[in-house]
This record gives C-alpha cells, structure tokens and sequence, in this order.
C-alpha cells in the first residue's frame, strides 16, 4: 500500500466532480469546448483546464460557462459543490490575512463541543499542549515563513487559552507524536524543554494520553502528515500552504484507521516518559 500524492482524495473527488458537471454541460448543449471559449471570451485551452480539474472553476467561470450553454438554471447548484469543494482546501495565507489571533479564537467553538480528539503529530507539539512560550516561538516561524500580521503575542496567548478543553469538560484527548518531534528544537533550547517537561505534566491529566512512535521502530505505516479527528464527524490535516478539512465518512474512517495504526506502533507509560526525559536531556 503506498501512501496517496494528494493531500485529500475527498478533495480531489470533490474538485472532479464539478468538473465533470461542467463537461456534461457541454456536451447536453451539444457545443465543442472551442465553441464554449468563443462564446465567453476565453482561450479554448481555459476550457480544457476547467473540464480536467487542472484548474478550479471560479464563480464567475461557472456562470460565464452556464450562460455559453444556455444553462442558466445549473448555476446554483454548481456554486454550491465549487464552493463546498474550495472550503476542503483553505490556504493558510487567506486564513491568516487577519492575524493568527484570530485563526486561534476562530477554532474554540469546535475544540469545545468535540468530545473525542484523535491526534497524530509528526511535526509539533499539538497546540492545545504547548506552552506559550513554545506557542510563541512556533507561530513567529509560521507568521515569518508565510509573511502574515505579526500578532504573534495574542496569537499565543489564544492557543493557550483555548487549552482549557485538557482540563474542563468532558473530554478526552488520545495523541500519538514520532519521537522526531521530541528532538526537534523550538524556539531554543530552554523553550523546548519547558515545552517538554510540560507534556510530562499533562500526561498525568485523566483526559490526556500520550503515546510516542519510537524513531528506528520497524513499521507497516509510513509516517502521515500531522491531523486531527474530531469524534467521528471531521479531520483536519495540517500542510505547509494549506489545511485540508475532511468531512467524508470513508476518509474520515481511514484517518480514524491510520491513527489506530499508530497507536498501535507506539509507546506508553514509563518508556513513554523516559522517551521524553531523554530529549530533555539532550537539550542540556
């Protein structure tokens, strides 16, 4: 089984299938693609990127094409699918036009009402685990890389604030990090080992448990991009330009799966622990 070169199938399957409403379009006007260029002032080549999904429709595209086709009444439902297809893939720099702070804050209603949190990471520590000072540390790299407003203070102070689901509530939080991520420095030396001697801490909560995937483990799944499960309704998956959003219940299920897999790789308790006190270690 090999690892799928798209960030979500749903997506792609989604993006596919308004592609292909736009062909059939076509085809029902009995018009050529060159014809349908001609009539909304396009070069043909435009027509062919639509109808492959090489290229996402705009709005404006969608109505431009209806019109060429005399199918006026499809320009609804076609705004409705491009648009729940667009809302799958939300690029980081859109999403952090207005600050971090507020892409925190704007993710407290769902952390709230889940029940249930699945989390593999093999990048980070999970956001609603880290301390401010890694917080901090972390979201400069993100606003610096990704040339976003600099509120990174808030935008920590946010994250922070909205951890409060490990210790209220009714929730439960099962995680699953390679050990990579206990190794790798954020911040500086200091900010990560607070960091880690925090997790520590919080693995002593009731709600909270830690597993941790031992680098050099023989293993029958390959390491994932970092997601979240949210009980069994939604998954997030965390990419350097995007973040994916999957709400189909057979991907939902093979993230849920995935996890499973890893769960199953890792480690737990005791050796979990000396795992993470041996990175510290290492930072001194």
């Amino acid at each position: 089984m090999q690892p799928s070169p798209y960030p979500s199938s749903s997506l792609d399957a989604a993006r596919r299938a308004v592609a292909e409403q736009l062909r059939e379009i076509r085809r029902d006007a009995g018009l050529t693609g060159r014809e349908v260029a001609a009539r909304a002032g396009w070069q043909p080549s435009k027509v062919s990127r639509l109808q492959s999904a090489t290229t996402p429709p705009s709005d404006e595209d969608i109505r431009a094409w209806c019109l060429a086709c005399g199918a006026q009444d499809r320009i609804p439902d076609l705004l409705a699918a491009n648009r729940t297809a667009d809302s799958m893939y939300t690029e980081w720099r859109r999403v952090q036009r207005s600050g971090l702070r507020r892409l925190q804050e704007s993710r407290v209603p769902l952390y709230e009402r889940t029940r249930t949190f699945r989390v593999y990471s093999s990048t980070v520590i999970p956001g609603f685990l880290q301390t401010y000072e890694y917080a901090a540390a972390l979201l400069g790299d993100i606003a610096r890389v990704h040339g976003t407003p600099d509120d990174v203070a808030d935008a920590a102070a946010a994250r922070v604030e909205r951890s409060h689901v490990i210790r209220e509530g009714d929730h439960r939080f099962a995680v699953v990090l390679e050990e990579s991520v206990l190794r790798h420095v954020v911040g500086d030396a200091a900010t990560t080992a607070g960091q880690l001697g925090y997790l520590l801490s919080v693995m002593a909560l009731p709600a909270v448990s830690v597993g941790i995937i031992p680098a050099g483990r023989a293993r029958g799944m390959w390491t994932l991009e970092t997601f979240t499960v949210f009980d069994e309704g939604r998954v997030h998956v965390e990419l350097l330009t995007a973040a994916v959003t999957v709400t189909a219940p057979g991907e939902i299920a093979q993230y849920a799966h995935a996890f499973d897999e890893m769960t199953a790789l890792a480690v737990y308790g005791t050796e979990a622990r000396a795992r993470i006190s041996s990175a510290i270690a290492s930072l001194g």
